[in-house]
This record gives structure tokens, sequence and C-alpha cells, in this order.
């Protein structure tokens, strides 16, 4: 049992926090990696050798970009290309600078939960695009998409790229799926990243670096609720662990304590106790092959308009659309 005497919450974070380590097995979200600390820590992480992502959906932005802008653009009509976790744009400014060129009618509607990638993004695409016209939004995904619901209708390209629907298992990718596909026209398309499945030592090697700034990331929630929880978390008594099943094609991310011992979260007035070799689960990785990603479009409302491949065939870009009724 957890030691408790509040559980009224001020912020999400400290929700999450509460509900997550007082659970069995503890388990925090990925989401919270990200601060300006995480939000560093994982541009590392995509320049890393072994984190093969980012390399093979930049190599298909840029051997498709005119292939995909053309589906974009559909007939040089006018539409928002939005992006769901935009990040630090760089693969997106592929495509962002190849159709500015073709002068084609569109706004980049890029939304993030941080606003400091949001302002670094927007000043790096005034610097290096300014013909491209940006208009950012903070917050979840669903709260920016149903803001833009409520303007006057332009048709929408919606953007989810770097295999982040892969941090969802199935289930929970479904669940997400249908809600965009909800606030989508007919004439709309959803363009998502998918991780492929593939040699397993390819995919731990991606999660577990010799250079250890996947470890770094992952202990970044601890520094985080270090930082803004008043906790009192030492990084250096949990282990990193990644664990890859090639049957479901889920990877997971584990912080591992080392030894017994209490933490204390001045913020909540908990202590949350750890055995030896106990676990926190803080990301899922789902790597899928194309009967999966068939499957989650069917249960989703949404029909496969288009696929593009990388030369490895590690990573797929498919284009969708809401199924008719």
């Amino acid at each position: 049992m957890q030691e408790q005497i509040s559980t009224s919450f001020t912020t999400q974070f400290e929700e999450d926090v509460y509900k997550g380590l007082t659970d069995f097995p503890k388990h925090l979200s990925s989401k919270y990696f990200y601060d300006a600390a995480g939000d560093k820590l994982f541009q590392d992480i995509m320049n890393m050798p072994e984190y093969y992502l980012t390399d093979c959906e930049h190599s298909i932005l840029d051997r498709y970009k005119e292939a995909i802008s053309d589906q974009f653009s559909s007939g040089n009509n006018e539409f928002n290309l939005i992006e769901l976790g935009a990040g630090d744009g760089k693969k997106t400014k592929i495509l962002l600078g190849h159709m500015a060129a073709r002068n084609l009618p569109f706004t980049y509607i890029p939304i993030d939960i941080s606003q400091n990638v949001l302002d670094q993004l927007q000043r790096s695409i005034h610097k290096e695009l300014p013909q491209v016209n940006v208009a950012p939004l903070q917050g979840t995904y669903f709260e920016a998409l149903k803001e833009l619901t409520t303007l006057k209708y332009t048709r929408k390209v919606i953007m989810f790229l770097g295999s982040n629907i892969g941090n969802l298992l199935h289930h929970q990718a479904v669940v997400f799926l249908k809600k965009v596909q909800e606030f989508m026209q007919y004439d709309d398309l959803l363009f998502i990243g998918f991780d492929q499945k593939k040699h397993p030592q390819t995919v731990l090697n991606a999660y577990n670096d010799t250079a250890g700034i996947t470890e770094a990331f992952n202990k970044n929630v601890l520094l985080r609720m270090n930082r803004e929880l008043g906790a009192n978390f030492d990084p250096s008594t949990f282990l990193h662990w990644e664990v890859y099943d090639p049957e479901t094609g889920t990877a997971r991310s584990f912080l591992v304590s080392k030894s017994p011992q209490s933490v204390y979260i001045q913020s909540l007035d908990l202590v949350i106790h750890f055995k030896e070799w106990e676990t926190i689960q803080t990301e899922i990785s789902q790597k899928y092959d194309e009967d999966v990603i068939r499957w989650l479009a069917e249960q989703s409302g949404l029909k496969i308009e288009n696929e593009f491949t990388d030369a490895s065939r590690y990573y797929k870009n498919v284009v969708f659309r809401k199924m008719l009724p």
C-alpha cells in the first residue's frame, strides 16, 4: 500500500503521476518525457545512427514529395496542413519547402503540447521558409482539432509522423483514430507514419543506444517530477530496460529499481515504495505489418488511399480517407 495524505490535484501531471505510480504495475506516460530538456534529448535521439525511424521517414518524404504534394493539394485546392505532435519539423520542412516552391495554397498548422517546441519551430520556419504561412496551436490534439472545426471550413490534411501512433496499443490506437476521423470531412486526408516489423535486434538497438541518450530521455521523467513536483528520485538507482515482442510487435521501455527504496513526492504529499527490481513502464513503441494497418483502418472508419515505403521496407507512410457511410 502507498502512504497518502492528499489526492487533490492542481495539474494533469500531478494526477497522472499519482494514478500511474499507485497502480500495479507502475507506469507513466511517455508524453511527460517532453519538456525543454526532453525536447533536446529527443532531437539527439533522432540523430543517432541506431534510430532508423527518422532517416527512413525522411527518405520517404524526400523521394515521394511530388506525389505526396499532389495528393495533399488535390488539384491545387486550398487546404490546412495540420501536424499532430509537430516536434522540430525537420522532416515536415521537406514537404513545406516543396509545396511552397509550387505555390500551393496551404496553411501549416503545427499542434504540440509543448509551447517551447512550437516557438522554436515557428522561428525556424520563418527563417528557412519565410513564404510558408504558419499558424501554431498549443494544446492536446483533440482540443486543437475541435478548435479548428469551429472555424470556417477549409479542407484538412492531418499528419501524424514519426510513428507516434506506435505509442498506443492497438485498442488505444483505434480509439484515437476514431476520434480523429470524427473531425474529418470526406475530402480530408490523414497521413500517418508506421514503423514496420523487422529484425528484433534492429528494434532493440533503436531504443537502447550505447551512448545512453535514450536512457537519459526515459529518466528525464524522474528529473521532471523532481523539478515540478518536488520529488526526490535518484535516477542512478534506476536501470533503463527495453524489451521487444516480435509476435505482437510491441517494444516496451521500463525504469527498473535496482534496490528497495522509497520516494517522496512533495506536491502530492505521497510516498512511493519500490521493491528491488520493480518496474515503471515509461513507453510503448508499436511496430506494424500490412494486416494490422488495414485492420486499424477498418475499425476506425477509414480506408487506405495510398502508401509510401522506404527502400529497406523498414517504414511506411499511409494516406487515409474517411470511409463513406
